[in-house]
């Protein structure tokens, strides 16, 4: 296990933008006084940018540490606290940097930047009566701090936070004109295809977690959960009457949470109607962040996979899957918003296939 090295200033990146989102709704929702647009789009855009540059120092002094010890961490302090004696159990707002989730904060800064800054001119052309010029730049703002929360969590309960957090923005943004009925319908029905998935997810974290703490090691944090896993990997669980290796169960329960928000067969439908946001809603879910956090968790998890074949099976298979069936509809397709969203689809069955067959 890799030992991690203390960082102070990590938890500023996902902060940025939550500042500029918590003062938004302030303002819309409480106060109720308009701001001046130069204010709103040097806000909004200036915090995303300061959160791109903050990952790119966190970038450089990763890469600066030997290879076998590249993992900071930000422990701000503890969030859940229970239990005593050997059972005690503690969750924190930790935030955690190593190769893969550095990668991600650039993606999700660097492209995040850039349709925030799309986002001035096309919402300045947006002529609608509930354009919600200022609440727009809140949801995104509040998009992009749950995207960096769900990267950069060092635990379970945390990326479950930023995970929830994004399918929250995700009904917010899709819905934004939600004074016509289809898109909010659009909105309603993302919401709750991915509620299908997160329930999937919430119990392959409460069977993960009973594991653990009847193994009298009761931990939500990744790299204490990989150090552990041993002692689990050959527990049993029985499902009307059948027993199974409790890894491919945890395994499947986390993919399902996976197809939700990376659109997989068969929880792939929500995914084309996303276009009925504004446009740059679509570069955000489609291209940026949204949909590669299926992808992110199941690289996250790679120690549980590598010892559930029969879970990284069902990883491999659904994603070949959906690749060909996805990409059958799109080349069908005449509008170009639809062939976006299911050649997106398609790409991402490529991407949980690479993962199914061991490709972290």
């Amino acid at each position: 296990m890799v030992t991690p090295t203390a960082i102070s200033w990590l938890h500023w990146i996902p902060v940025l933008p939550l500042i500029a989102a918590v003062y938004h709704g302030l303002m819309i929702g409480i106060v109720r006084r308009s701001t001046p647009r130069w204010f709103v789009i040097g806000l909004s855009c200036g915090t995303v940018f300061l959160a791109f540059l903050a990952s790119c120092a966190a970038f450089g002094a990763l890469i600066g540490m030997p290879e076998d010890q590249r993992l900071l961490v930000d422990d701000v302090y503890t969030w859940i606290g229970s239990g005593v004696g050997d059972q005690v159990i503690s969750a924190n707002v930790a935030f955690a940097l190593d190769p893969i989730s550095a990668l991600m904060i650039l993606v999700v800064t660097g492209v995040g930047f850039l349709i925030h800054v799309y986002s001035i001119g096309y919402m300045d052309d947006d002529q609608r009566d509930d354009k919600g010029f200022q609440r727009f730049f809140c949801y995104l703002n509040l998009f992009t701090f749950s995207m960096l929360v769900l990267v950069l969590a060092d635990n379970l309960p945390l990326m479950f936070l930023g995970w929830e957090g994004v399918g929250l923005c995700s009904y917010l943004l899709i819905g934004f004109w939600y004074s016509d009925s289809d898109n909010a319908y659009c909105g309603s029905k993302a919401f709750v295809v991915n509620r299908i998935g997160d329930f999937a997810f919430l119990l392959g974290l409460f069977a993960l977690f009973a594991a653990l703490s009847d193994a009298g090691t009761p931990t939500v944090t990744f790299r204490e959960i990989e150090a552990n896993f041993d002692k689990i990997v050959d527990a049993t669980v029985t499902i009307l009457g059948t027993q199974y290796r409790l890894v491919n169960v945890v395994g499947v329960c986390f993919f399902i949470g996976a197809c939700g928000k990376s659109a997989q067969l068969p929880l792939y439908v929500w995914l084309p109607d996303a276009m009925a946001g504004p446009t740059p809603v679509s570069a955000l879910i489609h291209a940026a962040t949204m949909v590669t956090a299926g992808v992110y968790m199941v690289c996250r998890m790679s120690f549980l996979y590598a010892v559930a074949p029969e879970a990284s099976a069902v990883v491999a298979w659904t994603g070949g899957l959906t690749a060909v069936f996805a990409a059958t509809i799109a080349v069908t397709q005449t509008d170009i918003k639809k062939v976006l969203a299911y050649s997106t689809v398609s790409q991402l069955g490529y991407m949980f296939l690479a993962a199914g067959c061991g490709g972290y």
